[in-house]
């Protein structure tokens, strides 16, 4: 019965359905994510234009509610008045010409300034030391480029915060490598969509450093409600150190051959790269640093040696159409391949 409520839900209202699919993951993952407290001039730009149209919406809810309400008080029946029938009145050319022209002019100045804000945000010039991430949306997680550095990761994304004396904005490319998907940091920018063979671009220069949470906001198929985002914003020395370390190759020894050997001869090496070795697939994340996340399938979990050798056992198990096969291998080997996991870090 509850799913077939939920079901309901989510063919009524795309919007509720998302509060009602993500909203346990999110909290789980430490915090909600809010358009109430921007951390950036987009952000900021954007919930300065919702408050000013709630403030104008606000204004017309009372104004029309005060009006009923007097109008229900004053001429409401009374036991004294007569039964017979009151006074008609067929029309007044002020108040039509009031209720037509205040509309209007109320819906040109909405549009208008909502024009200003898109215009502000997007023919923002890009400045010389702006970082470029070239963002791709797959079923169900996210692929980060850094072009400059040559770095690949997944699902968690790090920037350096901007300050005025030291501004550093982030200038983000986006596309998709199958359906359509949507990037949303709602504490950091608007919703932009993603779509294959297309560019689109958003920009951002968070002023707090700390971790920021977002969602795919394009319904993309099973999972859509477990393609979570997680953005670092670090200071100039933590972003520094990350890219260095993400630079890196990975240290790999002896005790851990016989996991990679198993890595390499299953499939798994036909989905993911591991840098400097043989495995160069690009069906799925970038695994030459994984332990270096603090989650796994895209925030679906904690990224713990347990969970980690549980999601390669069984994928499905908690992400109930992730495109990961399970690989059927035997306990020894789920051992050897995890132990040779938790070394990329």
């Amino acid at each position: 019965m509850q799913t077939l409520r939920a079901q309901s839900l989510i063919r009524r209202s795309s919007g509720a359905a998302w509060l009602l699919l993500t909203g346990p993951m999110l909290i789980a993952q430490g915090t909600t994510p809010s358009t109430l407290a921007p951390a950036s001039t987009p952000a900021h730009q954007i919930f300065d234009l919702s408050i000013f149209v709630v403030a104008i919406t606000g204004g017309i809810f009372l104004v029309v509610g005060g009006l009923l309400a007097v109008a229900l008080y004053r001429f409401r029946a009374r036991k004294t008045d007569p039964m017979a029938e009151p006074a008609q009145i067929y029309g007044s050319t002020q108040i039509e010409l009031a209720w037509t022209v205040i509309p209007v002019l109320i819906v040109v100045v909405l549009f208008l300034t909502t024009a200003r804000i898109i215009f502000a945000i997007q023919d923002v010039q890009k400045p010389t030391t702006a970082l470029d991430v070239t963002v791709i949306g797959h079923q169900f997680w996210w692929e980060f480029r850094y072009p400059k550095y040559g770095v690949v990761t997944a699902n968690e994304l790090h920037v350096p915060v901007s300050s005025d004396s030291a501004p550093k904005a982030t200038f983000l490319k986006l596309t998709s490598a199958d359906v359509n998907h949507s990037f949303w940091i709602p504490q950091l920018a608007g919703k932009t969509d993603l779509i294959a063979n297309h560019v689109n671009t958003m920009w951002m220069d968070p002023r707090k450093t700390g971790l920021y949470l977002g969602q795919c906001a394009q319904f993309c198929g099973s999972q859509h409600a477990m393609m979570l985002l997680r953005v670092y914003v670090d200071t100039p020395e933590q972003f520094d150190a990350w890219i260095k370390s993400q630079a890196q190759p990975t240290q790999q020894g002896p005790a851990v051959e016989a996991g990679r050997n198993v890595f390499e001869r299953q499939a798994c090496m036909n989905c993911h790269t591991v840098s400097g070795t043989a495995a160069t697939g690009r069906f799925g994340p970038d695994l030459t640093h994984l332990m270096s996340r603090a989650t796994l399938a895209s925030g679906a979990m904690d990224n713990t040696p347990a969970n980690l050798r549980e999601w390669i056992k069984s994928p499905d198990t908690f992400k109930r159409g992730a495109l990961m096969p399970a690989m059927q291998l035997t306990d020894e080997q789920l051992d050897q391949v995890t132990a040779y996991l938790e070394t990329l870090k």
